[in-house]
């Protein structure tokens, strides 16, 4: 009996247990209801937005505001919490909840004063700004105000902040990590003080989520007096400066530190043993600006599971003892300069691998020939291999990792057949063999097996593909990028007709002549790269059907006929039209949409005549315009200088004519090049035109990076739009490919070969970043200005046939980056400066230069002969004797008097005085 009532004890107490865990976990069950004061702030709250279903990223995301109805119990509305004894609402959770409004100081929210837990994360607040009031929940425990892509907060967190001082948890990101756009932009700042005083108040953090918010400092070492920090994520902070890592191994309860994408040096102390080390399990420092090799004290972090060190300069073998980390599941070495064979199944045993990316090292992963089975495998999901040097066939044992999802074996030299092993790993959603050496009759139907298949590229490789087959009763798979350039095709895959939710083609550097008219319905096409084929006729103008279109390539091709007027309008997604190299007459299209994304524009190389469209100023976002090599007949377009983010103008070989002037201030804030080169411009060159070029005075680097264009981010591939263009260079038309990267800091002025006249501006000289500058074949005269020799980074200089006079400045002998310099025919004097970049410079670059001596046109210099000191006979002996001695010099110039009055500025004040006295 005893013990009977003894396990009734224990029942009814375990029931009671389970009521008040189910109390605190449920917001449905309350000892209390819902405050009707609250219940009227939340609805007012709720009033106060509407439901977008863009305004969240999350595919799970849901309105749930829609529980919200008056005549029911506030706490047991979708998404908030009430004290299970008071009743009072202390959570309001609202992730993910597509709502769109802002959110300001007004806002009934700041009402609930009982309020523990605050989640706002992934809605549209609309560009809002934190609202100060935040300061106001005193209890706050949890606030979540992350946010993703251009539905960010904005502007300067509210010093505020610094007052909750019950503060747990604190996430202000601007993106989630799986939804980060190629050139994020933060849009949330963080003073260093508020960020100080927040340490000093909330001593209790344990998670601190500032991701992409702008702190621009050093990192602060007072968070390591957060002695319950738990995770502190700093991506892209434009932190700085030397970060001693020992410091914050002193927070024993640290388990995920996030530091990528700042300039740090990194230094540590840390001895090797692992009681010194926090139980660290996810460790992030990509884009870290780290060198030398893998730090030994991360071989200790035997708890880790994620590890990114990808985009570093880390050098030297990966060490043996690296594999000791049997833990890791993420592992991120891309984009370094690991060097050394190593064999590809080291990392298979590390058994609970699912991501692995080793891209672009100067590794060499041999490729090891072994037979593994399923149960010795990881569990990858994730592959990345690219860019490896991996040589022979594709290694047999991918194709036991059947969970695997994305393989990407590009840029290796992979050779022989695709194995049809590799059709068996049904889960592929990403397959990438592109830039190998792949051959072979290569049938598409067969990758129509993999039903997952998101991806797929194949280009560049040795390929035939088999095409013909009909598949209208085939279940295709859901492919949205398919990438076949150079791919020996002759017409567009007829399959293709039937992939509804493709949204990236590619092409390109086939022997395509037509384009099906199917291909104007596929209405998620947002990428179609076509250049280099073999494409004739006109382009349609059921082109501008494509609504969703962000990329049009059909450069290099044998189009003619004239360029669809709809194409500058017709969709405000669009971000690059190429169409350069074809045959194209008329006029470029006149209209573009306000709030056009148009970012490049490159119509060169064809037959287009008439005016520029003077709507182009309604394209904020254009980076790169090309109407190179065309007849176009128009005057200096001086309204494209409002364009915020334009850098690249290119008007070569056109009919433009009239001065280069700007009727007010001209702007151009970010131009890195302007090609003016073989047109008609004519008249004196205004010093001010040049005087607001700020990005070729710009200190510092950061601000020459292109934006990028970039295709469709979002998906499981992306690419980036190069911008390319051909340009007179040190004597040599170059084609510059890769703007973006390679030649981000190209700074060049051409205005070569047109009708220019008069002096060149001095003001020229303050472009301290110019690399190119070209003033050649015009009928420029005076002297060459002084102020070159602050042009610091200049690497090619041409001023050749102008009519300049006077010396070649001393001053220039300072350009050490000289490696070009060019002022032949011109009616230049005196000696050529002395100086090793001067000395490797021959005769063609000072020919036709009569009065020019030195080593390079292989004239010696005379000395000029001194005077003698004064005689006794006078004053008029004396300058007998001068006029004497300076009329020998003026017959060795060959060139008579008027050529010795044109020298005269070459002289002495007083032989000046003299000479002029004289005739």
């Amino acid at each position: 009996m005893a013990l009977h009532l003894f396990s009734l004890s224990l029942l009814l107490l375990y029931s009671l247990f389970s009521l008040t865990t189910i109390a605190n976990c449920s917001p449905s069950l309350h000892y209390h209801a819902c405050h009707q004061h609250e219940s009227r702030i939340l609805l007012q709250f709720k009033q106060s937005f509407v439901i977008n279903e863009y305004a969240s990223y999350d595919p799970l995301s849901h309105p749930k505001t829609t529980s919200w109805i008056p005549t029911t119990d506030c706490c047991s509305w979708h998404g908030i919490q009430c004290h299970e004894l008071t009743g009072h609402v202390i959570g309001v959770d609202l992730s993910s909840s597509q709502l769109y409004g802002s959110l300001d100081a007004n806002s009934s929210l700041f009402s609930l004063v009982h309020l523990q837990h605050l989640d706002l994360s992934d809605n549209d607040f609309n560009h809002s700004q934190i609202p100060s009031r935040i300061g106001e929940f005193s209890q706050l425990t949890y606030l979540n105000l992350a946010q993703s892509g251009e539905n960010t907060f904005f502007g300067e967190v509210p010093p505020q902040v610094s007052h909750l001082r019950n503060l747990l948890f604190l996430d202000l990101r601007s993106y989630h990590q799986h939804i980060i756009p190629p050139n994020p932009i933060n849009k949330l700042q963080l003073k260093k003080s508020t960020l100080k005083s927040m340490i000093q108040n909330a001593t209790g953090l344990e998670t601190l989520y500032l991701d992409f918010v702008t702190i621009s400092s050093s990192i602060p070492d007072m968070l390591t007096n957060l002695t319950s920090l738990q995770t502190l994520a700093l991506f892209r902070c434009e932190l700085y400066g030397e970060f001693q890592i020992e410091k914050f191994f002193k927070l024993k309860m640290l388990n995920a530190l996030g530091l990528s994408g700042n300039k740090l040096s990194l230094l540590s102390g840390i001895s090797s043993s692992n009681e010194t080390l926090p139980p660290i399990q996810e460790l992030g420092f990509r884009s870290c600006n780290l060198h030398g090799e893998i730090p030994s004290w991360i071989m200790n972090l035997t708890n880790l599971t994620y590890l990114d060190l990808d985009d570093n300069n880390l050098k030297g073998q990966i060490p043996q003892s690296f594999f000791r980390l049997v833990n890791l599941e993420v592992l991120y070495l891309s984009y370094n300069s690991f060097e050394g064979q190593i064999e590809l199944d080291m990392f298979l045993k590390l058994k609970k691998l699912t991501i692995l990316e080793l891209a672009a090292n100067r590794l060499t992963l041999l490729n090891k020939k072994g037979s593994y089975s399923n149960e010795t495998m990881p569990p990858l999901e994730y592959l990345q291999l690219s860019s490896c040097n991996i040589s022979g066939e594709i290694p047999p044992w991918i194709m036991n990792l059947t969970s695997l999802l994305s393989l990407e074996l590009e840029d290796n030299n992979l050779r022989g057949e695709i194995p049809y092993s590799l059709f068996t790993l049904e889960n592929l959603t990403m397959l990438s063999l592109d830039n190998n050496l792949l051959e072979g009759q290569l049938d598409l139907h067969m990758f129509l097996n993999l039903r997952m298949l998101r991806f797929l590229g194949l280009s560049y490789n040795k390929f035939s593909l088999l095409t013909g087959k009909d598949s209208t009763n085939v279940t295709l798979p859901l492919l949205e990028a398919l990438s076949l350039a150079s791919c020996n095709l002759v017409e567009f895959p007829p399959f293709i007709r039937e992939l509804d939710q493709l949204g990236i083609l590619d092409v390109e550097n086939n022997d395509i002549k037509s384009i099906p008219s199917w291909m104007w319905r596929k209405r998620n096409l947002d990428t179609l790269f076509a250049s280099g084929n073999s494409l004739t006729g006109r382009i349609s103008p059921l082109v501008c059907n494509l609504k969703s279109l962000m990329v049009l390539d059909f450069s290099y091709n044998n189009l003619s006929g004239v360029i669809p007027s709809c194409l500058g309008s017709f969709s405000q997604s669009l971000e690059a039209l190429m169409l350069q190299g074809n045959k194209l007459v008329g006029h470029i299209p006149q209209t573009y949409m306000v709030g056009s994304n148009l970012m490049m524009i490159d119509f060169s190389n064809n037959i287009l005549k008439g005016k520029l469209p003077r709507d182009l100023v309604n394209c904020k976002r254009l980076e790169f315009l090309d109407v190179s090599h065309n007849r176009i007949n128009d005057s200096f377009p001086y309204w494209l200088s409002t364009l915020p983010e334009l850098k690249v103008v290119a008007l070569r070989s056109n009919e433009f004519h009239g001065a280069i002037m700007c009727p007010t201030r001209c702007e151009f804030p970010k131009l890195h090049i302007i090609d003016l080169s073989h047109n008609e411009f004519s008249g004196n060159l205004a010093p001010d035109i040049f005087e607001n070029w700020e990005s070729m005075t710009a200190s510092n680097i950061s601000q020459l990076q292109y934006e990028n264009t970039v295709v469709d981010s979002n998906r499981y591939w992306s690419d980036n739009i190069l911008y390319s263009i051909t340009m007179s260079n040190k004597g040599v038309v170059l084609n510059y490919q890769n703007l973006q990267q390679d030649f981000y800091s190209m700074i060049a002025i051409d205005l070569s070969s047109n009708k220019l006249v008069g002096e060149i501006p001095n003001a020229m000289g303050d472009l301290n970043r110019l690399v190119l500058l070209n003033f050649s074949n015009n009928m420029l005269f005076g002297n060459v200005p002084t102020s070159f020799g602050k042009l610091s980074n200049l690497e090619a200089l041409d001023l050749s046939r102008n009519q300049l006079s006077g010396q070649i400045p001393q001053q220039l002998t300072e350009l050490t980056f000289l490696e070009f310099f060019n002022v032949s025919f011109n009616n230049l004097s005196g000696p050529i400066p002395e100086s090793k970049q001067f000395n490797t410079f021959d005769n063609n670059s000072f020919m036709g230069n009569q009065g020019l001596c030195g080593m390079q046109v292989s004239k010696e210099c005379e000395d000029q002969a001194k005077p003698p000191p004064p005689t006794s006979d006078g004053d008029e002996d004396s300058e007998s004797e001068h006029f004497f001695n300076w009329k020998i010099v003026l017959i060795g110039y060959g060139g008579g008097v008027v050529a010795g009055i044109a020298l005269g500025s070459a002289f002495s004040h007083d032989i000046f005085m003299l000479l002029k006295r004289v005739f």
